[in-house]
């Protein structure tokens, strides 16, 4: 596709979105600084590429219809020219001039990503890739959590920008939330850092986007940008240690005592995994298994019988209970809010 049509329909989608919210995940729509940026480099490109477009299909179509066959034409083949000094220089200085300009662009927007400070108040986020799920730790906050990162919205009054630390657990892969900034790879023994200041509060999602095994598709994102009302209530709840009923004892006995401990925490409980997801707020999420089914009982249950049928390739193994037995523990779970 021509840079010109991409120019053409990113102007089209602006305007077909005008009347309408505008989609998690719409690069045309950035709501960070990083994103800001980043998308007005990506439009300087495309007003280069797609000027360089029109100009070589306008030659082009002038030549086709200039030098087209003639009815008169004797066939014999025109004038040869050969050499050119002035038109040597103007393909060989013009490109030069086109990708330092391109090159100084990127390197501008890459320094002022890459080289901004954090300032007292910003919020620092450790970002942990797993296959194929995401661990978010805030280690100023106290808090731990999984596949959902909440953050306070980032306005002109209270500027409050999200400075993020991005490691591997394993092996690699890429953050990547379209509306908040760009594309930072995780890599083994090799951090990473980036930063973003949401400045709309809403559901913005992502994607995993290097790839990174089977369910390399399935590792998704979801950002939740909240008023700081909003997030510092969050936070108070993440806090809090598991909540205890006895009324589920027999499921969080059945837990305790099977092979979920092994892999997932549960504060105040023997179960302290780090395999997986941390498990002491799980109903306060929208979404498991990385955002591949929604969080409801149903979905649980069917979670813990077999992992294959929501996500295929999953590390999660199948544990082999008795209906009785899940049933139980999705209700001990249900009570993890």
């Amino acid at each position: 596709m021509s840079p010109l049509v991409v120019l053409l329909c990113a102007a089209g989608t602006a305007f077909a979105d005008a009347a309408q919210p505008w989609s998690p995940t719409n690069i045309f729509a950035p709501a960070s600084t990083p994103a800001r940026t980043i998308f007005g480099l990506s439009l300087f490109v495309l007003a280069v590429t797609g000027a360089i477009f029109l100009v070589v299909f306008c030659l082009l179509l002038y030549s086709v219809v200039k030098f087209r066959k003639r009815k008169n034409d004797d066939g014999r083949e025109p004038p040869q020219v050969y050499g050119s000094n002035q038109v040597e220089l103007a393909w060989t200085i013009i490109p030069i001039l086109i990708v330092v300009a391109l090159f100084m662009a990127t390197a501008r927007v890459i320094a002022l990503v890459q080289r901004t400070s954090p300032p007292n108040n910003a919020i620092a986020v450790t970002v942990i890739g797993h296959q194929f799920w995401w661990e978010y730790r805030y280690p100023g906050l106290g808090v731990v959590t999984a596949n959902e990162l909440h953050l306070p919205v980032s306005d002109a009054v209270h500027p409050t920008p999200t400075f993020i630390q991005l490691v591997s657990a394993d092996t690699d892969h890429s953050f990547w939330v379209p509306r908040l900034g760009g594309k930072t790879d995780l890599i083994p023994n090799h951090p990473n850092t980036m930063w973003i200041d949401p400045q709309e509060t809403g559901v913005y999602l992502g994607q995993c986007a290097q790839y990174c095994g089977t369910q390399h598709a399935k590792m998704l994102l979801r950002v939740y940008v909240q008023t700081k009302d909003e997030f510092d209530r969050w936070i108070e709840q993440q806090r809090q240690p598991a909540y205890v009923n006895d009324a589920v004892s027999q499921g969080r006995q059945i837990f305790q005592t099977t092979a979920c401990i092994n892999c997932h925490t549960v504060s105040g409980t023997a179960a302290n995994g780090r395999f997986g997801p941390d498990l002491t707020h799980l109903m306060s999420r929208d979404t498991i298994a990385a955002g591949a089914a929604p969080n409801t009982a149903d979905n649980l249950r069917l979670w813990i019988r077999n992992p294959e049928v929501i996500k295929p390739g999953s590390l999660m193994p199948a544990m082999q209970l008795s209906d009785d037995q899940i049933d139980k523990i999705v209700a001990y779970l249900d009570t993890l809010k």
